[in-house]
C-alpha cells in the first residue's frame, strides 16, 4: 500500500508517518519547504506551493490512499489574514488535490481528512455524538472552518471509494496546543480555570489517534468519526490532574470568562467552548483505546 500525506511534518503526521513505515507502508509526503523534502526506502518527500496551485504530480503516482493532515494553526491571532490561512490551508489544499486527480483521471481508495469537534456548538449539557444535528450559529469562526473542511473532503467521494472524516478532539501532547500551553503554568504554580472550569474537554491521546488515522486507512472506514477518549473531563479536573502529576498546587481564583474576551477576543472561544463527545462511530468499529483514561494518559505524555 501507498499512502500520500499532508501535514506530515506536523505533530501528528511524524507519528502516524513512523508507524505507517514500521507497517511496510510506502510514505509520499508533500511539504512547502524543498530543505524538508527527503527520500529514503519506502519514503519520498513532494514540493508543493498551495497559495500558487503549484505540486509536483508525481506524489499521486501509484497511491492508494491520501490522509489530510494539513492546516495552519488555530492557536495564532485570529487576524483576517490568520483566520483566511486557516481555512486556505485545509480548504484550497484539499481542492488542489482533488483537481489533479481528476486531471489524471485517477481514481483512489481511500480519502481521510483530519477534522476537529469544534464543529460542535458549546455546550454544557449535550453530548455529542456523530449522528446528532448539527446547529449551525452565526459567527462561530471555528464551526464555519470545520463545516468547509469536511465538505471539501466529501468532494472527494467524486474519486475515491472510501471517504473519512476524523474529528479530533484536545490531543494530549506537551508540544503545542492547550496542555502545551497550560504546563508552564502548571509548573509556576500560577495555573487556573478559566470562568468556571466547567467546560467539558474531550481530549485523546496522541497514540490513539494515530491508530485511528491507521486502522481507517486500512480498513477503508467512511463516513464521520470523533477521535476522542472515552472519558472526557472538566477543564477543572484537567488542571487538578496535572497539578497532582506536577505535583503544584492548583490555587489561584479562576480568570474571569469577560477578561479572557476583552484580552482574546474571539479567539477566547478556544478556552471558554465546552464540547462533550462520545467517540460512538469509533466504538462501533471495535478500536480498543489504549489510553481511555485521562491520568494514565497524562503520565505517559508527561514521562516523555
Amino acid at each position: 500500500m501507498k499512502v500520500l500525506i499532508t501535514g506530515a511534518t506536523g505533530l501528528v503526521g511524524r507519528r502516524l508517518t513512523t508507524v505507517l513505515l514500521s507497517q511496510n507502508i510506502q510514505v509520499h509526503y508533500l511539504s512547502t519547504r524543498k530543505e524538508k523534502l527527503e527520500t529514503a526506502p519506502n519514503y519520498k518527500g513532494f514540493y508543493w506551493n498551495p497559495k500558487e496551485g503549484e505540486i509536483d504530480c508525481a506524489c499521486l503516482d501509484g497511491i492508494d490512499a491520501i490522509i489530510h493532515l494539513a492546516g495552519a494553526s488555530i492557536a495564532a491571532p485570529w487576524t483576517a489574514k490568520n483566520k483566511k490561512a486557516i481555512l486556505s490551508s485545509r480548504i484550497d489544499t484539499a481542492a488542489l488535490l482533488l483537481a489533479r486527480l481528476q486531471e489524471k483521471k485517477q481514481r483512489i481508495t481511500s480519502f481521510i481528512s483530519a477534522s476537529a469537534i469544534g464543529i460542535y456548538p458549546s455546550s454544557y449539557t449535550a453530548s455529542y455524538k456523530e449522528e446528532v444535528p448539527i446547529e449551525i450559529e452565526k459567527d462561530n469562526f471555528l464551526q464555519s472552518v470545520v463545516v468547509a473542511w469536511e465538505k471539501a473532503a466529501q468532494d472527494f467521494s467524486a474519486v475515491a471509494a472510501h471517504v473519512a472524516c476524523i474529528r479530533i478532539g484536545l490531543v494530549l501532547s506537551t508540544q503545542g496546543g492547550l496542555l502545551g500551553s497550560l504546563l508552564p503554568l502548571v509548573k509556576m504554580g500560577v495555573a487556573s480555570p478559566i470562568g468556571s472550569g466547567a467546560q467539558w474537554q474531550s481530549w485523546i491521546h496522541t497514540e490513539d489517534l494515530v491508530q485511528i488515522f491507521v486502522q481507517a486507512l486500512k480498513a477503508q472506514w467512511e463516513g464521520v468519526y470523533n477521535a476522542v477518549a472515552p472519558n472526557p473531563c472538566t477543564q477543572k479536573v484537567l488542571l487538578q490532574q496535572l497539578g497532582k502529576q506536577l505535583h503544584r498546587p492548583i490555587w489561584l481564583p479562576p480568570v474571569p470568562p469577560l477578561a479572557l474576551k476583552v484580552f482574546l477576543g474571539e479567539r477566547s472561544a478556544l478556552a471558554l467552548s465546552s464540547q462533550l463527545v462520545q467517540p460512538k462511530a469509533v466504538a462501533e468499529k471495535q478500536f480498543k483505546f489504549q489510553f481511555p483514561q485521562l491520568e494514565k494518559a497524562l503520565e505517559q505524555v508527561l514521562k516523555k
